[in-house]
């Protein structure tokens, strides 16, 4: 007869036991703030007068988790929850470290600004037919991507802000958007099924997903499997999400199409979770195999920083250009990882928090000054000076920081990296990073001179006294953004410090293995 006693289970050796600390809910938070405002925010879609003060109150609290995050971070190290209880690497793992907790709370403070500044630029269709949503959606898929421990749940997020990013992009339906729509979608489509493949086959060589259990396994494994064709594939579909040189052309034909604060936010933070991908893969995961690849990823910098500053003097339209200085700056983040050293990294995890705060600015002032001139096209807009000093500062300042001009956020990281080059003798990266900055100096200094310097022309908008612009919605996300570029500028210690830190922690992932495995050892 069978014994009505149950034998106890040992939980331990599979499954976590212990509950979290209360802070470790930190990792996750954001994320579950953006998809429940989401779904708020959806099923109030209609009531268009109300989304906006439901959605930046939200996005505001969101920049408060985000700081929380990082200074538990900064205090405790990587910090690792798992889903599902089930031990990893079975159980899905979110694990942030100071690079993902840093960019995190940058692309917080980013749509903060976005969400204040669309509640003037987005009109009562565009917020019916989800733009604050789709907005969330889209942190989500961001704050998800920087977050995650796991290749494939990397590849998730990177699902979710897509597809919110292609309801963003066609917001208003208006033809140059259906074509810019199509071009974004066909080239992220075919990048995204290079991820996929490239997933599968690192699960085929290793049996895992779980970031730190890789980083474990693989230098075990360099002799034994094709990892240099692995580590290419992801620089194939990583470089081409973030617009780097071949496949950048995808980025002009498409940023320039939507509502100004849409072309913000993709500027801002879209591109960067391209960067921030391959820098844990090709940097954490696959050191050695990056090492083979190194001078193939310098070349891909080089050229993509050149012919993106080279694309913005040819310009005649204000935001074709900045998506040209987009792309330039993805080529100088990515010399930081060609160079793979400490001071290298460090400059790229710089340079990433700097333009993806000046690049947002600059997408907002320039649907500001077109407010002002008439249109975004240089060679007719003129007497945005004239009109609207204030403004007029502010995009200078602007200008100065994407040129890497002190004393503004862009020239700390420049300064960096092009030290980085010289001391591994890579005088000619060192040299076209300096190139880069000086073209970039002349595009945007033809903007100025041509559109806010230039008196207005006869019956030009800017003579206009009509044009008005909101303290509150326009000028205030703008100066918010302007401030942290010159307050990065003039005091950069912190961000130095937590970028060498950051660089520190994914060269040598040690405290970011005992994070996820706190035992020691391959589970």
């Amino acid at each position: 007869m069978a014994s009505s006693e149950k034998t106890p289970v040992d939980l331990s050796a599979a499954m976590i036991t212990e509950p979290a600390a209360l802070a470790d809910w930190l990792v996750i938070a954001p994320l579950v703030l953006c998809m429940v405002l989401g779904s708020l925010l959806l099923m109030v879609r209609k009531d268009t007068r109300l989304q906006p003060f439901i959605a930046i109150p939200g996005l505001a609290v969101l920049v408060l988790l985000d700081v929380g995050l990082l200074v538990h971070v900064i205090v405790n190290g990587p910090v690792t929850m798992t889903m599902g209880r089930w031990l990893p690497p079975f159980g899905i793992s979110f694990t942030v470290d100071i690079l993902g907790a840093l960019l995190c709370l940058t692309a917080g403070i980013a749509a903060f600004a976005g969400g204040l500044y669309g509640a003037g630029d987005v009109n009562d269709s565009g917020r019916r037919y989800g733009f604050y949503p789709f907005l969330f959606l889209m942190m989500a898929g961001v704050s998800g991507a920087f977050l995650t421990g796991d290749i494939f749940n990397l590849y998730v997020w990177f699902e979710v802000l897509l597809i919110s990013s292609f309801g963003l992009l066609i917001l208003g339906s208006e033809r140059g958007q259906i074509d810019g729509a199509t071009k974004y979608a066909f080239l992220n489509l075919v990048a995204t099924t290079l991820f996929l493949i490239a997933t599968g086959y690192l699960y085929g060589i290793f049996g895992t997903l779980n970031m730190a259990d890789i980083a474990q396994k693989a230098p075990a494994m360099t002799d034994k499997a094709p990892l240099v064709t692995l580590v290419s594939l992801y620089l194939l579909a990583f470089g081409m999400k973030a617009a780097a040189f071949p496949a950048n052309f995808w980025l002009p034909a498409s940023y320039h199409t939507p509502r100004v604060v849409v072309s913000a936010l993709f500027a801002g933070l879209l591109t960067k979770v391209g960067v921030y991908a391959l820098m844990r893969v090709t940097l954490m995961l696959f050191p050695a195999e990056r090492d083979v690849l190194g001078f193939v990823i310098a070349i891909i910098a080089a050229a993509t920083m050149i012919i993106g500053a080279m694309g913005a003097l040819a310009q005649t339209d204000f935001r074709r250009l900045l998506g040209y200085l987009v792309i330039s700056g993805i080529g100088i983040m990515f010399a930081g990882i060609a160079l793979a050293s400490p001071s290298g990294v460090a400059g790229t995890i710089f340079y990433a928090v700097h333009s993806m705060i000046v690049m947002t600015a600059l997408y907002l002032a320039s649907g500001l000054a077109a407010r002002a001139a008439g249109g975004f096209s240089i060679a007719s807009s003129s007497g945005v000076y004239s009109s609207h000093v204030f403004l007029a500062a502010i995009t200078l300042m602007l200008f100065f920081a994407v040129s890497g001009l002190p004393p503004f956020s862009g020239f700390w990281p420049k300064v960096i990296l092009v030290k980085a080059s010289l001391d591994v003798g890579a005088w000619w990266l060192a040299g076209a990073i300096l190139l880069s900055g000086f073209l970039t100096t002349i595009a945007v200094g033809r903007v100025w001179i041509l559109s806010y310097w230039r008196p207005a022309m006869t019956g030009g908008p800017a003579q206009d006294e009509a044009v008005t612009l909101n303290p509150l919605v326009d000028y205030l996300p703008l100066v918010l953004l302007t401030a942290l570029v010159v307050i990065v500028g003039i005091f950069p210690q912190q961000i130095l410090e937590l970028s060498q830190t950051g660089s520190d922690q994914v060269l040598n992932p040690v405290d970011y293995i005992r994070s996820v495995f706190p035992q020691g050892g391959e589970q």
